[in-house]
């Protein structure tokens, strides 16, 4: 155990942040804190890093903050510097533990001092600027190089990802994983948690509740657990009335008056189950269907040059409807501008594009969210759809986040994440079937963020959107445009699977990818009836994008076939089996793996029988 807080209790003046709660750090750790805007996370990591301190209580037995030995703690500051005139190189060297510029460890201290520096988007050149010559961003990177040289036990990191690009994000959660020491840290970039937190500590109720896994499996263990609190708390509020119902039914008879007290004892004693807090996020669980159905194909464009004083980038691609199209790249790649065209807010400086029949369009961008208007939020909305009735109006706009004061609120006073939110309230109850999407999540807070990520999810029209939340991409994203160096690529698959072949390096970084002009072809070659694709045999690329296709699936099918046969291997070395706990754990990792391989198995057909509208019958058999 590195670090122990046990019954402390925390306070900011007469605000008490933190009540009779626990927290340890357990060896080199990385814990994520989270919680609702206020709670007091930042307080939680000036207490780690010794600038406040627990409040005292003669009362408990605790001794406050324990560690296992003298630890050195460092916090990641928003005021970094004091004395901005000097350069970078002199700020820095000040933490270099060894003064001579011959000895070993100095050599050591400065190599690791260029990867961090050129690691988080600095040249060498730029160590001999004045600090007054960065930017308030460039500056708290900086802070956090100086920090991270220092190799603290415990590092306290409060928003590390604020002013990053994405390439400067994915480089400090590689580091941070392989970190010797311990990490606490806040952070509203959730998939940045997934990628560096082992353990989530939440704040709820004045207390620190520990949840082992990264973000994603804190969400879904606290789901779970609120699930059974709810209902157990829904029990015993059912037995708690049926017991006060015979405690009133029987107290005045004289035959059934020890029973009638028999019952109000067990009452007393009984212990009480909490109520579950309320979920400040809303999930939608049933489809949210457009208004019409589009054609087949939402949009068509044909060698599109986008731009404005000059092109861009040029593209040809095809959106099925249906389809929920990310677009990934980085800044000035052209991928607002793209939107832009694709609403027809400007004109393609040449090409064709085109939209297909019956397509209903829903654009939005921070300009689309720019409100003001002097109507409450709620008279607003109605203004929008008159022929709503006042509990349809405040239904709509409480699956959105705004609720009781909410809703009386003037749209001119709310912030820009809550004018985002009521605009794709607006846009949703207007049912689209095409929705065109610029950072719709931009200013939001986690609950709105995970509120619209339920609804996109839930959502059975066409998305395409462009967001640096790579979280959002996750959850929404079903298949990715990706815009890099004047260049378009189609990749088919989500986020999370992109990340894994980029990241397998040599020259299979985008294999799975497509240009998006041969996605186009391949598009056009898949809609051709069956009886006339012998016409299209020249195009080899029809048979590549089969082999390609079955390849991706083959590849798991191979393994979880590996898997299976290494495991009946593995069985058969055992003569007898005289354990029934053994034999009960054989027998079912054995249907996990049969069931893991027929799944492949039908994966692939499935796959293979779309190429295939009549294939012969086939036998499935698992390998002897």
């Amino acid at each position: 155990m590195l670090l122990q807080i046990q019954d402390g209790t925390l306070s900011i003046g007469a605000q008490t942040v933190l009540a009779h709660f626990d927290f340890e750090i357990r060896g080199n750790e990385k814990i994520a804190i989270v919680g609702r805007n206020g709670c007091g996370k930042t307080t939680l990591l000036r207490l780690l890093a010794g600038e406040l301190s627990l409040d005292r209580d003669d009362h408990s037995k605790a001794q406050g903050i324990l560690t296992s030995r003298s630890l050195t703690t460092g916090l990641l500051c928003q005021q970094a510097f004091s004395d901005t005139t000097i350069t970078v190189e002199e700020e820095l060297l000040k933490s270099c533990p060894c003064p001579d510029k011959w000895d070993r460890e100095r050599f050591t201290w400065e190599q690791e001092y260029d990867r961090l520096f050129t690691g988080f988007g600095f040249s060498k050149e730029d160590k001999r600027k004045r600090l007054s010559q960065f930017s308030g961003g460039e500056q708290t990177k900086i802070a956090l190089i100086r920090l991270l040289l220092a190799h603290p036990d415990i590092l306290l990191l409060d928003e590390p990802t604020n002013h990053l690009d994405m390439e400067t994000t994915e480089w400090l959660e590689e580091y941070l994983r392989q970190y010797a020491g311990a990490v606490v840290m806040v952070s509203h970039d959730r998939f940045f948690l997934d990628r560096t937190a082992d353990t989530v500590c939440e704040f709820r109720q004045q207390k620190l509740i520990r949840y082992a896994g990264n973000y994603t499996s804190y969400k879904e263990q606290k789901s779970r657990d609120l699930a059974i609190q709810e209902r157990s708390y829904r029990h015993q509020q059912e037995e708690i009335e049926r017991l006060e119902e015979l405690i009133e039914r029987f107290k005045n008879k004289p035959k059934k008056a020890a029973f009638a007290r028999s019952r109000k004892k067990i009452l007393e004693r009984m212990p009480k189950i909490e109520k579950p807090p309320v979920e400040d996020y809303h999930i939608f669980t049933g489809a949210l269907e457009p208004s019409v159905r589009s054609a087949k194909w939402v949009l068509e464009a044909e060698h599109l040059q986008i731009g404005y004083d000059k092109t861009l980038l040029e593209l040809s691609l095809r959106i099925r409807r249906g389809q929920k199209l990310g677009i990934i790249g980085p800044n000035g790649a052209g991928k607002s501008t793209f939107l832009k065209t694709a609403a027809g807010l400007i004109p393609p400086v040449k090409g064709t594009l085109t939209l297909g029949q019956q397509v209903l369009m829903g654009y939005f961008d921070q300009q689309t969210a720019a409100l003001q208007s002097d109507l409450t939020v709620v008279e607003h909305f109605h203004e929008q759809f008159p022929s709503l009735t006042d509990k349809e109006v405040r239904q709509t706009l409480g699956a959105f986040l705004f609720t009781g004061k909410d809703t009386a609120k003037k749209v001119s006073s709310l912030s820009g994440g809550e004018k985002s939110r009521l605009v794709l309230a607006e846009l949703f109850k207007s049912c689209p079937n095409f929705f065109v999407l610029d950072e719709p999540t931009n200013h939001m807070d986690i609950p709105a963020k995970e509120t619209l990520e339920s609804a996109f999810r839930a959502y059975t029209g066409t998305l395409l959107f462009v967001s640096h939340d790579r979280y959002f991409i996750r959850q929404v994203a079903e298949s990715l445009l990706i815009f890099d160096d004047q260049s378009v690529f189609y990749y088919p698959f989500g986020y999370e699977h992109y990340l894994a072949h980029r990241n397998q390096g040599s020259g299979e970084e985008l294999a799975a990818s497509l240009r998006a002009e041969e996605q186009a072809l391949l598009s056009g070659l898949q809609s051709v009836p069956m009886p006339e694709r012998h016409r299209l045999r020249e195009y080899s690329t029809e048979q590549s994008y089969e082999d390609w296709q079955l390849r991706l699936l083959t590849e798991p099918m191979e393994q979880t076939r590996m898997e299976l046969e290494q495991f009946w291997n593995a069985r058969d070395e055992i003569q007898e089996w005289t354990d029934p706990a053994y034999a009960e754990d054989c027998l079912l990792k054995e249907t996990t793996l049969t069931d893991a391989y027929t799944k492949c198995c039908l994966a692939w057909y499935d796959k293979w029988a779309e190429f295939h509208p009549e294939p012969d019958k086939e036998t499935w058999l698992l390998p002897s």
